[in-house]
């Protein structure tokens, strides 16, 4: 079967790509432009017709790709046409009307290219990634997906889990064979440095997902001190309602926003006080719970009343900014106390010293989070397997006696199914769609 699809993004633009992978493809290529496929992998200027007619839909540029030297490893052709919606449905119908070419499922490329070994799963999980990707940092972290260090670590581990899994099983097929004295030592050895390894990359405090994801921020505090006007100011847009009311925020409000190219989750979260009111009470106290899940606080304070009750000096430990606002209001310096916090004072109405609020955003992220570049796990499915690997190793690990290999070789191979299970190394069909699926069309 082949298949075609616009890769490009949808709607109206300069130039459409469209893509066409499988056994036909130079087929369509032949039958659309009345001529042989062009040199391999150089652009070529090309008439494109529909079938069986001289009725001109387009010219364009038609790029050819033999497999398995492709994307996909199948033959594969991109057609590069001027982007009007009329242009991509007259080719699509065009390729639809040659025997066995059908328009692509979601990810249904990328998948070809997993199943012809192309790439690995890691790989093509990056792709999403990078094609999604709104901020900088998660273009560089899908970047480095995409190079294969994860994968060559994943692989490195699972060839030495192959390695002692070998030498277990000759131990169990050979036992009266004069197999080295050391070797049930050098195994047991190998196996605690794997471990050791897998819990290291387990500990990573989910800086990949959170960078997929977004780092959760809470915007804490009294009411009437500026917590929603903050959230506006740095959304650049009326997210949030504003009034000199308090409890004006009763629910929590958030938001996707792109600070110095660190993804986020703003949280704006009710006023803290004491309320007799039901409805106020149960948002302090969602609003409490939002601080807990955090991965970074911002308490904003009114710099004319710096009154901390004991509820906001909890919430300012090693993962808060005081945020002193109305800084322009401000008739004499604030109290020697509060400057041994870490704060920032602002005025959102003068749009004072937001630039220094945003960096210190982004270098407390950056100090707590992104201490290296060892980012090995993205996604939970990672996290998931490489736990179960660490389960299965420990079960390993406690069997003393020789008699236990029996058993002990079962969990190996559990574990080096689960390592595999990471980048593809096994069957994998059972995951596929819920990978492939989040793809565009054309990918």
């Amino acid at each position: 079967m082949t298949i075609y699809a616009l890769s490009s993004g949808p709607g109206i633009s300069g130039i459409a790509v469209i893509r066409i992978s499988g056994q036909d493809t130079s087929k369509a290529i032949e039958l659309m432009t009345g001529k042989r496929v062009p040199k391999p992998r150089v652009a070529t200027l090309r008439k494109i017709n529909k079938i069986n007619t001289s009725e001109l839909i387009d010219e364009g540029i038609i790029l050819w790709f033999p497999g398995p030297e492709s994307y996909t490893g199948e033959d594969m052709a991109e057609i590069q046409v001027h982007g009007s919606k009329a242009v991509i449905d007259a080719l699509h119908n065009n390729i639809s009307k040659i025997k066995n070419c059908r328009l692509a499922e979601p990810g249904e490329f990328t998948k070809l290219a997993f199943q012809n070994g192309k790439i690995n799963l890691l790989k093509a999980e990056s792709i999403a990634d990078l094609i999604s990707s709104e901020t900088e940092i998660q273009r560089q972290q899908a970047i480095k997906i995409m190079n294969g260090r994860s994968a060559d670590q994943f692989n490195y581990l699972r060839e030495k889990l192959l390695k002692i899994l070998s030498h277990v099983e000759a131990k169990i097929d050979f036992p009266d064979e004069d197999l080295p004295k050391d070797i049930l030592n050098e195994i047991k050895i190998s196996s605690d440095e794997i471990l050791k390894n897998i819990e290291k990359i387990l500990d990573d405090e989910k800086v990949g997902e959170r960078i997929r994801e977004g780092f959760k921020i809470a915007i804490l505090g009294p009411t009437n001190a500026g917590k929603s006007s903050l959230l506006n100011h740095l959304s650049n847009r009326d997210v949030a309602i504003v009034s000199e009311i308090a409890g004006t925020t009763r629910d929590v409000i958030e938001t996707h926003l792109n600070i110095d190219g660190y993804p986020v989750i703003v949280s704006d979260t009710a006023g803290i006080r004491e309320s007799k009111n039901e409805i106020e009470k149960k948002g302090i106290k969602l609003s409490l719970s939002r601080a807990e899940e955090a991965d970074l606080k911002l308490v904003v304070v009114d710099a004319k009343n710096l009154d901390f009750t004991d509820v906001l000096r909890r919430l300012l430990d090693e993962n808060a900014i005081l945020v002193i606002n109305k800084s322009d209001l401000l008739k004499k310096d604030i109290d020697p106390e509060v400057k041994k916090i870490d704060h920032v004072l602002i005025s959102i109405k003068e749009n004072k010293n937001i630039d220094e609020l945003i960096l210190k955003i982004k270098n407390n992220l950056k100090n707590k989070f992104i201490t290296s570049d060892d980012i090995l796990i993205t996604r939970e499915r990672h996290r998931q397997h490489l736990q179960q690997c660490l389960d299965h190793l420990k079960n390993f690990n406690q069997k003393k006696e020789i008699a236990d290999f029996d058993k002990a070789a079962e969990d190996l191979r559990l574990a080096t199914r689960h390592l595999g299970m990471i980048v593809g190394k096994v069957d994998v069909e059972e995951i596929l769609g819920s990978i492939f699926n989040d793809f565009c069309i054309g990918k």
